[in-house]
């Protein structure tokens, strides 16, 4: 079995984690994709995200309709920091004898290293780094496999959505329409 573990804040999810996800199915033809929404971020410890519920819901508005996408809420359950070995070292236990290929952006390449038990994570899994429109792809650190998605690499990231919304600028055709609805009719990322 070919898994693929997407996780993140998704705060808010947007089109740009979607068009990485496909990338990732049809480019090495996973059999799932799990989605995992962190606790709280090791690496931005500063920063609440918008609460559980309300990523969850965008997120299941997000995801409907595709069967290889999957919902996993085990980092938001455990609650505190979320670290990527645990969930790791859960999808084996799960899962064995599957692959396991993790999705990062190309921003979280340098920091590798400095993840949770680095070295263990390393051996476990393959790394799909998504790569920024117009910036050069990173070696890799030492012991860690990346492979680089083609995919439909497109600018949007989660803090611009927020500043866009706290604007009362339009965040149409950056996120499926029943997420725009959502964030619209529960008032969310008017305040930060």
């Amino acid at each position: 079995m070919n898994l693929g573990l997407y996780g993140g804040s998704f705060d808010p999810v947007h089109l740009g984690h979607l068009l990485v996800a496909q990338a990732a199915c049809e480019e090495l033809a996973l059999d799932r994709l799990f989605f995992i929404p962190a606790a709280q971020s090791p690496f931005k410890p500063d920063r609440k995200p918008a609460p559980a519920a309300e990523r969850l819901r965008l997120l299941r508005l997000a995801l409907a309709g595709n069967p290889r996408y999957e919902l996993d809420l085990q980092e938001v359950e455990r609650g505190g920091i979320s670290y990527t070995i645990n969930t790791v070292r859960d999808y084996e236990r799960r899962f064995p004898g599957a692959r396991l290929h993790y999705l990062i952006g190309a921003d979280h390449v340098p920091s590798l290293p400095k993840w949770r038990e680095a070295p263990e994570l390393a051996a476990r899994v393959e790394f799909l780094v998504i790569p920024r429109p117009g910036e050069a792809s990173l070696p890799p650190p030492p012991g860690f496999q990346l492979r680089e998605l083609q995919g439909f690499p497109l600018k949007v990231s989660s803090s611009t959505l927020r500043e866009r919304i706290r604007r009362g600028a339009s965040i149409q055709n950056l996120v499926p329409p029943a997420v725009e609805e959502a964030i619209r009719n529960y008032r969310l990322y008017l305040e930060g």
